[in-house]
């Protein structure tokens, strides 16, 4: 189970940075300026150690390719590579902008809102 309130500090990354580094899909800011997340405030929980899977997946018997986090809730959802796309699509629903990949060896953050990656390191 997730935990509440835990101190953290906040890395922005580059987009290449987060491809190279995690692999995750990102495309390249246009215009070379730096983006940063405007709801770091919403983060709420520190990421468990391990996940069972996607939760929505479980229920239906489904499969899925990668799991993400959402650093508000704790729900554990599949990727937009994974057929029913449920991290993003809790996203939109309960409004929770901000993501951590739930891969084993991967820290990376994505905000839906701003389109914009980043490392958080809980403490």
């Amino acid at each position: 189970m997730p935990s509440r309130g835990a101190n953290r500090s906040v890395t922005h990354l580059t987009y290449g940075a987060v491809r190279r580094r995690a692999g995750a899909p990102c495309s390249v800011n246009p215009e070379g300026m730096s983006v940063s997340c405007t709801h770091l405030d919403q983060i709420a929980i520190t990421p468990p150690d391990e996940v069972a899977g996607c939760e929505d997946c479980l229920r239906t018997g489904d499969r899925w390719l990668h799991l993400r986090l959402c650093l508000t809730c704790g729900h554990v959802g599949c990727c937009d590579s994974s057929p029913n796309k449920h991290a993003s699509a809790h996203a939109r629903e309960a409004e929770h902008p901000i993501v951590r990949s739930a891969e084993p060896g991967e820290t990376w953050c994505w905000c839906y809102v701003d389109e914009v990656p980043f490392e958080v390191e809980f403490e």
